[in-house]
């Protein structure tokens, strides 16, 4: 599931290169592996940097404590993997989530270092925090690994009003996870 959440500010620093090798982008990555910023897009040879703003960590750091405390709630083990890099070279596809967790398939990824979406799965729930609105489309970004991933999933779009997105990796048409829930 793909949570996207879009408010109006200040635009974040961010530049969007055409015509970037894979190998480019991969040490890019490999130079700012110890940094949480800049968080890098890539698809098919279009490169997005950008550098989140306070605001945009105010409102990813949010969502991520309340994603953490309903799975508490529920009984749910997870995993908050943050902004782990994922990426396909085959793909020719790569993304930096905000947050991310494992929550069903947890016990998939549980005490792996470093994760391959050839076999592993995708995260169950990806957080992307859109203070502007982004200069690279990432959601064909997240489809596209998603759908490769050795899990297949189809991606369903719930829009339930102008600031909420998800695209939800399940097997059927899910009810809206917003508006429909009986609180």
């Amino acid at each position: 599931m793909v949570a996207k959440a879009t408010t109006q500010g200040a635009p974040e620093p961010r530049i969007v290169l055409s015509n970037i090798e894979w190998e480019t982008y991969e040490r890019l990555l490999a130079d700012q592996a110890d940094s949480s910023a800049p968080r890098f897009a890539y698809d098919r040879g279009a490169l997005e940097i950008m550098s989140p703003l306070p605001e945009h960590e105010r409102y990813n750091r949010t969502i991520a404590a309340l994603v953490e405390s309903v799975a508490e709630e529920l009984g749910l083990d997870g995993e908050n993997l943050g902004s782990t890099t994922f990426k396909r070279e085959d793909l020719e596809r790569g993304f930096e989530p905000d947050s991310c967790f494992y929550i069903q398939h947890e016990a998939a990824v549980r005490g792996k270092s470093a994760l391959d979406l050839r076999v592993d799965p995708p995260p169950d729930l990806v957080i992307a925090i859109d203070i502007t609105h982004p200069s690279l489309d990432k959601f064909p970004i997240y489809a596209a690994l998603i759908h490769a991933s050795p899990r297949r999933h189809r991606l369903h779009t719930c829009v339930c009003c102008s600031k909420h997105r998800l695209l939800l990796p399940t097997r059927r048409r899910p009810q809206c996870p917003i508006r429909d829930h009986p609180l």
